[in-house]
């Protein structure tokens, strides 16, 4: 046990949705106290950072409605229930770029927002990339733009708010930091 580990009472789901169950749970604090915490269950997630041949990154842009806006971002999508990570940012890569990897690596797993919710972003590098011939295949309710960006244009892109997501900016970093392109 930590030293500031909450334990859980009582747990009260509030709602169960196609993609995030919410709840609220009552937690005896470390001082004896009680508070209630608000808490988003999410499968998980991948993102891709896919970079050509030519050393550019592919993005793609698309509404994002609870922000009420197009963002440029770097290819991601949930976990399937069950599905492992990896096969997973293939999938999102091919559906929504067209590229398969030849090679694809792990780079590191994050939580987005751990004060209340437990989504864990799992990152890829992919490389070796062949165009796969059918295109894009992406879900039903999904339109995405396909964008093949230099270092320096996605900085730029960054610049203009037009990235603006914590996923595509660690991404963007870690390409920087590590000399991949």
């Amino acid at each position: 046990m930590h030293k500031f580990e909450e334990k859980t009472i009582k747990t009260k789901p509030l709602y169960k949705g196609k993609v995030i169950s919410l709840q609220v749970d009552d937690v005896l604090l470390p001082d004896g106290k009680e508070a209630k915490r608000e808490i988003i269950k999410h499968p998980g997630a991948v993102c891709v950072i896919a970079l050509t041949e030519d050393k550019k990154i592919i993005l793609v842009e698309q509404y994002r409605k609870a922000l009420e806006r197009p963002l440029v971002e770097v290819p991601a999508g949930k976990l399937e229930a069950g599905e492992v990570p990896e096969l997973s940012a293939k999938r999102e890569l091919e559906e929504e770029t067209g590229y398969r990897p030849g090679r694809m690596t792990h780079v590191q797993s994050f939580y987005t927002s751990p004060g209340f919710a437990d989504e864990i972003v799992h990152v890829f590098l992919a490389e070796d990339l062949v165009k796969v011939d059918d295109g894009l295949t992406v879900d039903d309710d999904e339109f995405v733009e396909l964008m093949e960006v230099t270092i320096e244009e996605a900085e730029q892109l960054l610049k203009e708010e037009r990235i603006y997501d914590a996923k595509t900016m660690w991404a963007l970093q870690y390409v920087r930091l590590n000399d991949l392109v």
